[in-house]
């Protein structure tokens, strides 16, 4: 059943105004609320009042190194209304609830042809944005969609789904990724270290993909979340050695997978040390560049796989869109705070340094609903 903010939406055709708030990118930890002008659409481009817009481990990786130039909106956990149209756009229409990926591959390089579309220079262009150099732009109250990702990256959202289940298809995409790189077997023993909301969806992921999950984090708040997803396998890396407890329940072995769903190269060693020998070690949150230390004798005489998988994939595009809006998961229960765009630079920090008790965080430029923590 739609929600009130839902209804409303989808009642009546937008007021556009000329102005809009955002969250700007200035340089290194440096994130302003700001009044910029609300962006103007060409031929084929659609502008989307944003509802709802996920905080992502790399939103908040390029605002903490200063990687990228200033100024810049990120924000590419993406849900909202369709409030203008571009000349030419007939699949959409004011008033449309969608989602939207920023990132579309050409599907004719060399590298999607290979099937690493992150790395296609298509993909690596970002196709919606609230002003300056196109980043995602969800920090705000209107993003522009641009042509080619209204064709092949704007989803509508079924009547029922709300606006927050629906900014994680692009997420879910990403750990759909990560689980197909595993080619998990049947009964197959996968440990996953980090049990954030995107910890949570890859054990999900995996669970279904056939393997017997063993969950971990330091945190046991987020252990008894887990367990309402039915991840009931848990170790508290609190207070319980976590290679003791693997090689208890694996005869000694280790486990056959091992996914680091948390940052910190530091942790990569002892991911490579819970997989058996012939085990495989997926990196999922080390998006940062630098060095780490591990074992090549690990790689090479226990002859295990070190792997990595980065973004999303639109071979995955139509079963993720699936199981987020046929609601395989309900995924709205893994938002802990929302925050109005008025406070998303607390929104950011907390973000930034996760709590016991936070997991997903989102804004939302219209002001949260019921039951937000801000």
């Amino acid at each position: 059943m739609a929600t009130a903010r839902q209804i409303e939406a989808d009642e009546t055709p937008l007021t556009i105004p000329a102005t809009m708030q955002a969250a700007v990118y200035h340089g290194v930890d440096d994130v302003r609320l700001e009044t910029v002008p609300v962006p103007k659409v060409g031929p084929g481009e659609l502008l989307v009042k944003v509802d709802t817009c996920g905080i992502c481990g790399t939103d908040l990786k390029k605002i903490h190194t200063g990687s990228h130039s200033a100024p810049r909106i990120f924000g590419h956990e993406t849900s909202g209304t369709v409030a203008a149209t571009g000349k030419d756009v007939t699949q959409f229409q004011v008033g449309d609830r969608v989602m939207v990926f920023h990132h579309i591959p050409c599907r004719k390089c060399f590298y999607c042809q290979h099937k690493t579309f992150a790395q296609c220079e298509t993909y690596k262009k970002v196709g919606c944005t609230a002003g300056f150099e196109p980043s995602g732009g969800g920090f705000a109250e209107y993003v522009r969609v641009m042509d080619w990702i209204v064709r092949q990256g704007t989803v509508r959202i079924p009547d029922g789904v709300s606006f927050e289940q629906a900014c994680f298809v692009e997420p879910v995409n990403t750990c759909m990724k990560g689980i197909e790189a595993l080619r998990f077997e049947k009964g197959e023993t996968a440990l996953v270290i980090g049990q954030g909301p995107i910890g949570i969806i890859l054990s999900v992921l995996a669970q279904r993909s056939g393997a017997r999950v063993i969950t971990s984090d330091l945190y046991p708040e987020r252990l008894k979340i887990a367990l309402t997803f039915g991840l009931g396998n848990s170790v508290d890396a609190s207070c319980t050695d976590i290679l003791k407890s693997v090689r208890e329940q694996t005869e000694g072995r280790g486990t056959d997978v091992a996914i680091l769903a948390v940052g910190g190269n530091s942790l990569i060693k002892p991911a490579m040390d819970a997989v058996r020998p012939g085990g495989r070690v997926l990196l999922f949150a080390q998006t940062a560049r630098g060095e780490a230390t591990i074992d090549p004798a690990a790689v090479c005489v226990d002859e295990k796989t070190l792997l990595g998988s980065y973004s999303a994939s639109v071979d995955l595009q139509e079963e993720s869109v699936r199981f987020v809006m046929n609601r395989e998961m309900d995924l709205e229960r893994l938002i802990s705070h929302r925050f109005p765009l008025g406070n998303s630079v607390e929104a950011l920090k907390l973000a930034a340094r996760p709590q016991p008790d936070s997991l997903k965080i989102v804004i939302q430029p219209g002001g949260p609903g019921e039951g937000s923590r801000v």
